[in-house]
């Protein structure tokens, strides 16, 4: 009796072990969904589209932000948030200077609350834990922060501050992946901010650095923390280290290859790839990332995909499971979504027509 339990001990751990790998594997495919912001000055909402396991999308719904939206492009990257566990998502009412916040439900969204965004113009924002933090572009423009509790968002006493000077044209505003900076791209100033967050969430007055290339614009942390950017002015995209005395060039302004208009950027979720979307030549192009953060074109062409002429793409988004790069594309009132190789290669797998002119941000879960 003892010999027989000892040898089914070892089946019984192969059966687990392969119940586990089964269940990883089912859970690297389940579906999530994909939200954009309609940005409408008649009334502003979260567009909702159930994403399926193959990575095409099904309009869900469109929910009232409860604001106002500008009708035009925000020049900005990150109008839309979620939460770090998927279970909120925050969006910027540009028109109505306010910041909301929705509930994911199972038939939607539920409009949390909307607040005032601590500025004028909020063109993006940044969730980290409990933490949210807000990129006004009007005026002198700021940052400014709120709380995440069950009642909603909570303005943060004595965490607005400014940018680098006023019209500095502020472009993206990101949490660092530990939570301990906040970073602002300056498009008219050519400068990187980077703001030290406390213990209690309050942010830091902004450290300025130098921008590599020409008019930084979006950009996103690689898993080691390497700050990327794409830079529209010289069609390019560097890498840096952040510290406590600014960013550091690790790769600085590497050209695209002729790619015009490189303004937005996403890391893909294993940190191996980036692409920027180029939204003068409708191309995407993406760069492997170096154990360093050191970046390297896929394609000596600068093109890892091709939207097509009049394509005018904008804002990116990864899905949360890495397999899909989904694109807002402008041009098109569209969003397409790519597969992402194993080799960092994207290969169109759906186009969603339908959305409305202006529409602005986006991300995915």
């Amino acid at each position: 009796m003892h010999r027989f339990r000892l040898l089914l001990i070892p089946f019984v751990l192969l059966a687990s072990l392969a119940a586990a790998t089964t269940a990883q594997a089912s859970n690297s495919n389940q579906s999530g969904a994909v939200y954009t912001l309609t940005n409408s000055p008649a009334g502003n909402a979260v567009s909702v589209f159930d994403r399926a396991a193959d990575g095409s999308l099904t309009p869900a719904g469109s929910f009232a932000t409860g604001g106002t939206g500008t009708g035009g492009g925000l020049g900005s990257q990150g109008a839309l948030a979620l939460s770090d566990n998927g279970n909120l998502v925050f969006a910027v009412n540009a028109g109505s200077n306010s910041v909301s916040e929705f509930a994911v439900q199972p038939q939607g969204l539920q409009l949390v609350g909307t607040v005032a965004s601590g500025g004028t113009l909020p063109i993006s924002l940044t969730v980290h834990g409990n933490l949210v933090y807000v990129l006004n572009a009007g005026g002198a423009g700021n940052i400014s922060g709120f709380t995440v509790d069950s009642n909603g968002l909570t303005p943060l006493v004595g965490s607005t501050q400014p940018l680098s000077s006023a019209g500095a044209g502020p472009a993206e505003v990101l949490f660092s992946p530990d939570g301990s900076t906040l970073v602002v791209t300056e498009k008219n100033a050519r400068h990187i901010d980077t703001y030290a967050v406390g213990p209690s969430g309050i942010a830091a007055a902004p450290i300025v650095s130098a921008s590599a290339g020409v008019t930084p614009f979006g950009f996103d942390f690689d898993k080691a923390g390497h700050l990327l950017v794409s830079e529209a002015g010289s069609n390019s995209a560097s890498s840096y280290t952040v510290g406590a005395a600014g960013v550091n060039v690790i790769t600085g302004a590497l050209s695209t290859n002729g790619q015009r208009g490189v303004c937005w950027l996403i890391a893909s979720k294993n940190g191996k790839y980036a692409y920027t979307v180029n939204a003068g030549s409708g191309t995407i192009t993406g760069f492997s990332v170096a154990a360093d953060g050191s970046l390297a074109l896929l394609d000596p062409s600068g093109v890892s995909a091709n939207l097509g002429a009049g394509s005018h793409p904008l804002d990116p988004a990864v899905s949360g499971n890495g397999r899909f790069l989904y694109n807002l594309t402008d041009g098109n009132h569209a969003i397409t979504g790519f597969q992402i190789g194993e080799d960092g290669s994207l290969t169109q797998v759906s186009v969603t027509n339908g959305l409305p002119a202006g529409a602005a941000g986006i991300v995915a879960s």
